[in-house]
């Protein structure tokens, strides 16, 4: 295999492995000479003027769990102990390491609190690089950088693998705690769920065992807290997720939104030294990091998962110094001046020259009663590992006929005894890739109903059953026996926080682009700003955009260059 593919399968590795706690151990096994490499002296050398010379004391403690990380610790002499530890104070020696080897993993590009704790085992000698001057080395030793990066990337991996980090404990299928687990999974974070109904005899648990149900799911975090309960946002904060921002820096682009479309302009704006800053509600990957398997993206003849190629832009948009802020949301956006300033839910706000709108669309909510009461329950918006394992062996639903759908409806069908799919059409071929349509068609367990539509929904407080009317099949509603429902029907864009600006959207709420020129001596348009003057809109939510994937990061690629033309016409002392 060649170098540029192993790096390209690593990293594969080390992003499917966020999106699956399933990955065996052993296929770490074999690389832990790439997860530890031992460099030379001479690499050694280049390394050490990005750092800031150290002595330890045997015994001292360098870094621990959910302490802010201070950089790569490098050992010149002696040797230092990595241990990872979890919310129950569990111990586990991850390795030690010696002369010419390094501390440092992918959270470490960033100075995100350390997942592991350091300790000098004898007196030892070394230097310590920090985030900054860590991605500074990586792009200036191309090919020592990409040993580190995959290195970090691995240990990543082995972390998520082992289950360190903090402990969820709950019910297998309590809501809150599929939500919590999701939102650690696609954020790529180590942690371990324990289910109260198969372990209650989990040591360390018996001080919780008799714990209300409103205290449940309970989240302890790595330095010990207990959050009872906890929104997304807690669980943020408990593990040091939340960023920080100077008030007094103003960046040359915001990006609102961590799909493909907005990790590609963080890629490119932060590589061409643009200031740059994503902010996402929720996790990387956007609505394409719901997608099982990718197969008709360029370069991935195999097919890659969103998450998986969501996991790779985002390592990337670190590497080059884009400031990734998630979780966050945007609530307002103030423009009519400059710089523009994006208003986030906690009230701070954050100015910037340019924004570039990347927050994409949401699958739409039927008007099925009862609807609401299942989310959660039995009804799902995407199809990942999590809810993999809720419906195996048992029939599911899906509703949809695009290619988000039919991705999801081959995924299940790897796991569900049964998947059935309603589209309100006469068929696929309308909407639907012929990839995934040939796919679908040789599934023995895929069954199709095509002008299907949902009429009801019953259950005692799970869903159990769905009623659907199918006038090919009979004229009286059909009742099917499911558990597990999936809606892929359409979207709506996530533009309402646009409204304080008055960015011009078309009828149906998509933002609408070709606004403004390049310079009052030029008549050509910026094909990618919006009617308002600095913002500019790529991906699912900009109005008569394609919806694919390929074209959300060709849109994200382009709108750097417009981005630079514009920062080129403000006065010096603004863009400065």
């Amino acid at each position: 295999m060649a170098q540029a593919e192993l790096t390209a399968g690593v990293e594969g590795q080390g992003t499917e492995a966020a999106a699956s706690l399933d990955a065996p151990y052993s296929t770490l096994e074999s690389r832990l000479h790439q997860m530890f490499p031992t460099l030379s002296a001479e690499e050694v050398a280049r390394m050490r003027h990005f750092g800031t010379p150290q002595r330890w004391h045997a015994g001292d403690q360098l870094f621990s769990v959910g302490q802010a990380g201070r950089g790569m610790y490098v050992v010149v002499s002696g040797s230092i102990q990595i241990i990872r530890r979890d919310g129950l104070g569990r111990e586990h020696l991850v390795t030690d390491i010696g002369p010419g080897m390094f501390s440092a993993e992918v959270g470490t590009l960033t100075g995100r609190p350390s997942l592991v704790d350091g300790r000098a085992l004898t007196d030892s000698e070394g230097f310590v690089i920090p985030p900054d001057r860590l991605r500074a080395l990586l792009v200036a030793e191309a090919e020592l950088g990409e040993r580190i990066m995959r290195a970090l990337i691995l240990r990543r991996v082995g972390l998520i693998e082992s289950g360190s980090g903090p402990v969820l404990v709950g019910h297998g299928t309590e809501p809150m705690l599929l939500a919590l687990q999701a939102f650690l999974r696609r954020n790529g974070h180590p942690h371990t769920v324990i289910d109260m109904d198969t372990e209650r005899d989990c040591s360390g648990l018996s001080e919780f065992a008799n714990a209300p149900a409103s205290d449940f799911p309970l989240v302890i975090c790595p330095d010990g807290r207990v959050l009872r309960a906890p929104d997304e946002g807690q669980l943020a904060s408990c593990l040091g997720l939340l960023p920080e921002f100077d008030p007094a820096h103003v960046y040359d682009v915001i990006v609102v939104g961590a799909g493909p479309a907005g990790l590609a302009t963080a890629v490119y704006a932060a590589s061409e030294g643009l200031s740059v800053a994503v902010i996402d509600c929720r996790s990387p990957g956007g609505q394409a990091g719901a997608s099982a398997r990718i197969e008709n993206y360029l370069g991935f003849p195999t097919g890659i998962s969103g998450q998986a190629l969501a996991g790779r832009a985002f390592v990337q948009a670190l590497k080059f110094g884009a400031h990734i802020a998630i979780p966050l949301e945007v609530k307002a956006l103030h423009c009519g001046m400059d710089p523009i300033r994006l208003e986030l839910a906690d009230g701070r706000m954050i100015p910037t020259h340019t924004v570039v709108i990347a927050t994409g669309a949401q699958y739409r909510r039927p008007a099925i009663a009862a609807l609401e009461r299942f989310e959660g329950c039995g009804v799902y918006y995407w199809a990942s590992p999590v809810e993999a394992k809720l419906c195996k062996n048992e029939p599911v639903m899906l509703v949809g006929g695009g290619n988000s759908a039919g991705q999801a409806a081959v995924y299940l069908a790897t796991h569900a005894a049964q998947v059935h799919m309603l589209v309100r059409g006469q068929g696929l071929a309308a909407t639907m890739s012929r990839y995934l349509i040939d796919r679908i068609a040789g599934l023995p367990n895929v069954q199709l109903h095509c002008h299907a539509e949902i009429r009801a929904l019953n259950g005692d407080g799970w869903l159990s059953e769905v009623r659907y009317h199918a006038p090919a099949e009979s004229d009286e509603l059909v009742s099917l026996p499911v558990r597990h429902l999936f809606l892929f029907i359409g979207a709506d864009p996530n533009a309402s926080w646009l409204r304080t600006c008055n960015v011009e959207t078309d009828d149906k709420g998509f933002v609408r682009t070709g606004g403004g020129t390049l310079g009052c001596a030029s008549a050509v348009p910026y094909p990618l700003q919006t009617s308002v003057p600095g913002v500019f809109a790529i991906g699912d939510v900009r109005s008569g955009s394609t919806k694919r994937v390929a074209a959300a990061v060709g849109e994200g690629a382009a709108v750097v260059a417009q981005i630079h033309s514009f920062l080129a016409g403000l006065p010096v002392t603004q863009a400065a």
